[in-house]
């Protein structure tokens, strides 16, 4: 009796390919920690160890042309995401919703969330000493499993290192993993709607 595996579920896995936008990513995630007041006063009231632009600023691809050059390539890689993954858009395309910079401290971790409102969410990483921790993949049928035994292959973690672009489903539950590293960990994070 033949068995059929049913609704996959994807996780695309790119290098940036660009060691020269790789570098001022860097630059330009390193200035913004030191200068958003605002997004160190929320990543501090919020717990996040480190900074976060997250709910501080909303225009980086305006802001600095750096983050420009970045939604150029993240629109390539998202519409092939989108045609691997079957996506009836209708003749549209997704478009950059949120994109936001992390500068992550050594000890810091984000704990299991997904992204709301959005298709498809990613993260490119820019610095990635060693030790910094895994993106921690949950398995979506995981609270309707109830009384099944466990099985392999229930999280998934999916290692970066610099250059490294990862995209899901938003509706994919993931965590970032404790950093043991001894340095900052950089990355910048994104949802595309439809």
């Amino acid at each position: 009796m033949p068995i059929r595996q049913l609704f996959p579920t994807l996780f695309y896995e790119a290098d940036l390919g660009d060691a020269t936008l790789l570098a001022e990513l860097d630059e330009s995630c390193r200035a913004l920690a030191q200068d958003d007041t605002a997004g160190r006063r929320w990543s501090k009231a919020h717990g996040y160890r480190g900074y976060t632009s997250y709910a501080s600023l909303n225009d980086l691809p305006l802001r600095d042309p750096v983050f420009a050059d970045l939604k150029k390539a993240l629109d390539r890689h998202v519409a092939a995401f989108a045609k691997e993954a079957g996506f009836d858009l209708g003749g549209r395309k997704l478009k950059l919703d949120s994109l936001w910079v992390n500068v992550m401290k050594p000890g810091g971790t984000h704990s299991g969330h997904i992204h709301p409102h959005s298709v498809v969410s990613g993260t490119v990483y820019v610095a990635v000493p060693e030790g910094s921790g895994a993106l921690k993949l949950e398995d979506p049928r995981l609270p309707m499993l109830m009384a099944a035994p466990p099985r392999d292959g229930t999280f998934v973690y999916a290692e970066p290192r610099a250059g490294s672009l990862f995209l899901w489903e938003s509706w994919l539950r993931h965590e970032v993993m404790t950093s043991a590293a001894k340095a900052e960990r950089i990355s910048v994070s994104f949802n595309y709607r439809w």
